[in-house]
């Protein structure tokens, strides 16, 4: 990929794989610096982009654990759907994990200072999380535009979903292996400014920009367009066979839960597609060469993946506004109650205290589904 000029001189530095400001430019999250002066350099700037990475890793972190915590803890949450959900809030974990903390340090400090094998494993990871949260967006739907337009009695077991799941993962390595494989760790010198600096940048195997964009272009399709595509399709679909779907009285409460739970995985997917579209434009014309001359090029970048990563949090906020499951739990764990040993369709939960009550009642003891 062609290096950006992010100096206000009138670009004339060198284009290509040994230029030093060639560190950074991919797919993954993570940008070329800039040594000239620039806004990111100001401390009112710094501060706020500090504060703004730590809230989103704060509140990810702390979101998507509960959801998986949840999962894990409460045998009535254990369903195919949740299951994809927990696989989603791990893959936005790893985000927080291995793609925030370090594009914040590497964008305040202009230089890579995490060593050699972190220069191939944090692009790789950064990657491999994206790859999986999109892929299982996709799963989430098409499982349900399987059970719910062609009336499939029979749902994925559990063993079939951990496959399901193993798999994403396993197409996501591969799809996100390049960026570990064709990378360089070396020094590079600076003579204009005196300046020696650590440089983590692609280096293809032709030594041109020719297979980084060929790339770049390769996972706009894959981990963006086709996959919301798809995703696209089942949720209309859904809709429109819930919409035209009459219903004895009798099965109105499940045909309205599947409803809100359609709702809501449909919102989970906009959201994702509207945080993560600057991001893939802006990504698309750096690779193309169009904006790598703009005076805050790197500002414009950081605030595009600070969008992106929203995506990271705002999972939990939506399972929380409208899955009254969630929100319970959630509630209770905040508030240290007694754990509920299930709970019922609409939000409502009981804890073992009452379980007595609820075997003699008029629903058996059987607890109904979750999400």
């Amino acid at each position: 990929m062609s290096p950006p000029n992010t100096s206000n001189s009138s670009g004339e530095e060198e284009a290509g794989e040994n230029n030093p400001w060639n560190l950074f430019n991919d797919t993954t999250g993570l940008h070329p610096p800039g040594f000239h002066t620039d806004v990111t350099k100001h401390v009112g700037v710094q501060i706020t982009l500090i504060a703004a990475y730590s809230l989103i890793i704060l509140l990810g972190l702390l979101g998507n654990t509960l959801v998986i915590y949840m999962i894990v803890r409460y045998r009535n949450m254990r369903t195919v759907t949740n299951f994809f959900i927990a696989n989603l809030a791990l893959a936005d974990l790893l985000v927080n994990t291995l793609c925030m903390p370090f594009t914040l340090v590497y964008t305040l400090l202009d230089e890579w200072k995490f060593g050699a094998v972190l220069c191939h494993m944090v692009p790789f990871a950064q990657a491999l999380s994206v790859h999986v949260s999109i892929l299982s967006l996709t799963v989430i739907a098409l499982e349900r535009y399987r059970c719910i337009v062609f009336h499939l009695g029979r749902r994925l077991t559990w063993h079939s979903s951990f496959l399901i799941m193993a798999f994403t993962w396993t197409v996501s390595a591969v799809l996100a292996a390049p960026l570990a494989i064709f990378r360089e760790y070396r020094h590079e010198d600076i003579p204009s400014i005196n300046l020696r600096i650590a440089v983590c940048s692609e280096k293809w195997p032709r030594g041109t920009s020719r297979d980084g964009v060929i790339y770049s272009l390769s996972m706009l399709l894959l981990q963006y367009i086709i996959p919301l595509a798809v995703i696209s399709y089942a949720y209309i679909c859904i809709w429109v066979k819930l919409r035209n779907h009459i219903s004895p009285s009798s099965r109105k409460d499940s045909l309205n839960r599947r409803k809100k739970t359609t709702k809501m995985l449909a919102l989970v997917v906009v959201v994702f597609a509207i945080c993560w579209l600057p991001f893939h434009v802006f990504q698309l014309a750096s690779d193309l060469d169009l904006v790598l001359r703009f005076k805050e090029y790197k500002l414009i970048y950081t605030v595009f993946h600070i969008v992106a990563m929203c995506s990271t949090f705002t999972n939990p906020l939506l399972y929380g506004w409208m899955n009254k499951n969630y929100r319970n739990g959630f509630l209770m764990v905040f508030r240290c109650e007694d754990k509920p040993e299930f709970f019922n369709p609409e939000g409502s939960f009981r804890t073992r205290s009452t379980r007595g009550l609820t075997l003699n009642g008029r629903n058996g003891g059987h607890p109904p589904t979750a999400v």
